[in-house]
Formats: C-alpha cells, sequence, structure tokens
C-alpha cells in the first residue's frame, strides 16, 4: 500500500503540485480518494445474474434450462417380445379348437361309438383336411392335449374324436420326435398313434385307452404307461413300445412291425404278421396263449 501511495503523489508532483504546498487536509484528502480507487480494484465480481431492468426498457436474456426439451419427449410404443409371441400361441390354439369342433360336428355322430375301420379312416380324413390348413408346433400340440380338460374353450372330451385329431396333429407336425404329457388326463384317449407315418416318434407320458397305435406305418409309438385293448391293430410297420401293461387283442390283424410290452400282454389277437414281445421274451410267432385275466 505504501508503494502505491508514493507512485500517485510522484504522479500527482509531475503534474506540477509540491508536496510542501500542500496543506494537511489536502494530503489526507488525497489519501482517501487513492486508497478509495483501490478499494473498487479490489471488489470481487458478483456471480449472481443481474434481474432485466424495467426501467431501461432493455430486457436481458434469462437462463433458459437445457433439460427442458426432455420433460416433453415421449419414448415410441414398442411391443414386447413375449406379447407377441403370447398373441401368436392363442390364435394358433384357436385354430386347432375350431378344427377339433369342426371334427366333432361332423364326425361325433358315428364315432360315439360303434367303432367300425372305414368310420374311423372317414373321420380321420375329415381332421386331416382342417389340420392342414394350420401352421403350429410340437408345443400347440401338447398344450391342445392340456387344454382338453382343463379349459372352458373346448366343449367336451370325447376319446375316440380325440385320439384321432391328436394322431392327425401328429403326423403333420413339421418335428420329427413329438412328447405328449398325458399323466394329468382324467380321461384315456383312444386312438393315439393312428397310423404314425415312417420316421416319425411319438412319446407319451401317461396310459392310453383302447385302439393305441392301430394302423401304425413305419413310425416308433412309446407309451410310458399302461395301453388298453386293440393294441397295434392292423398296424403294417414300425414299432411299439408299452412300458407297463397291455390289454386283449394286442396286434389284432396286424400285417408287420413289432410290438413290445414291459409288463403283461393280457391277450392277442388274430395276427397275420409281425412280431410280439413281452419282457423282452418273443410270444409271437409262438405257443397260442389264452387271454391272462389275472391283472
Amino acid at each position: 500500500m505504501e508503494t502505491t501511495l508514493s507512485i500517485k503523489r510522484s504522479k500527482r508532483i509531475s503534474k506540477g503540485a509540491s508536496p510542501k504546498s500542500a496543506s494537511p487536509q489536502d494530503r489526507t484528502n488525497e489519501a482517501r480518494t487513492i486508497l478509495g480507487e483501490n478499494v473498487d480494484r479490489m471488489k470481487p465480481i458478483s456471480l449472481q445474474t443481474k434481474e432485466p431492468s424495467e426501467t431501461s426498457g432493455h430486457k436481458e436474456p434469462r437462463f433458459k434450462n437445457p433439460f427442458e426439451e426432455f420433460g416433453t419427449y415421449a419414448l415410441p410404443q414398442k411391443d414386447i417380445p413375449l406379447d407377441s409371441i403370447v398373441r401368436s400361441t392363442e390364435v394358433v390354439m384357436d385354430q386347432i379348437r375350431r378344427g377339433y369342433e369342426k371334427l366333432l360336428e361332423e364326425e361325433a355322430k358315428e364315432l360315439v361309438w360303434m367303432v367300425q375301420y372305414n368310420t374311423i379312416i372317414k373321420a380321420y380324413e375329415v381332421a386331416e383336411r382342417y389340420v392342414r390348413e394350420i401352421e403350429y408346433s410340437a408345443e400347440d400340440i401338447e398344450d391342445f392335449c392340456f387344454a382338453l380338460e382343463n379349459t372352458r374353450k373346448i366343449p367336451y372330451l370325447i376319446p375316440g374324436p380325440a385320439g384321432l385329431y391328436i394322431s392327425a396333429l401328429c403326423n403333420y407336425a413339421s418335428e420329427e420326435e413329438i412328447l405328449l404329457k398325458l399323466s394329468e388326463l382324467k380321461t384315456e384317449i383312444n386312438l393315439l398313434g393312428f397310423r404314425l407315418s415312417k420316421g416319425k416318434r411319438l412319446l407319451i407320458e401317461g396310459d392310453t385307452g383302447d385302439f393305441t397305435g392301430i394302423g401304425v406305418e413305419g413310425g416308433e409309438l412309446i407309451v410310458e404307461g399302461n395301453a388298453k385293448n386293440w393294441t397295434g391293430a392292423g398296424m403294417r410297420s414300425g414299432k411299439i413300445l408299452v412300458r407297463k401293461n397291455i390289454g386283449l387283442h394286442t396286434g389284432e390283424w396286424m400285417m408287420g412291425g413289432e410290438i413290445f410290452v414291459g409288463g403283461r400282454v393280457r391277450g392277442l389277437g388274430n395276427i397275420v404278421e409281425g412280431k410280439v414281445y413281452e419282457r423282452e421274451k418273443l410270444i409271437y410267432p409262438g405257443k397260442a396263449r389264452s387271454p391272462n385275466l389275472n391283472y
């Protein structure tokens, strides 16, 4: 501060003012003036924005929030993949259900139940006609089997037509191997595996009803439970495996192929050609057997 005062004084002396001629009051006023100028230079710059002056008529621009635009931005609505998958599955199930209902309308009267082979063939051809128009997967077949007893959308389960319709679905599916989980069904479905074609493998968890695997044409049918009467009737080629027991008339009029039974065979039918095994033992061709009524 002393250095600054000396400089100011030297400037004023050079202008013609004599320090000796100046009065004490003048020197005091001069010192105050110099100190005031230095204090003004030392004031900090205010960081606060000034309000626009109303008297001057000029309005300074206000500070703009850079995030205001984001407040009104809306993300475009997109379908979640799971939602579209669920909708697609529901559409397929509706198509499969309608085909089954049409089969019931056209053939249920004849199929409930005076069984004749020509009646079965006619009903199967009706099922084929509706199945060919549907794009479905093996999982859709399993869902349909579950829905037979667990939904109100399907009016009723009739073992014969239901089995023919499921057989048609299996035969026209793009997959070569199909799994049907039927162990929780209260009703045993008839005619499963009808005309199972070569290259197809049908695995059934649970028990099946009558006429399982009739007319098999080279496919492989595996039943993890029991099968009832007339299993393998009229089969031409292929393989049927029943893990547990099998009923009467097994292999009736079969023309070829093999039937393997892990449990007991209650009775054989009139077999033309083919082989039947009971617990890995060949029982046809072999000695004639009487029906086993002990199980």
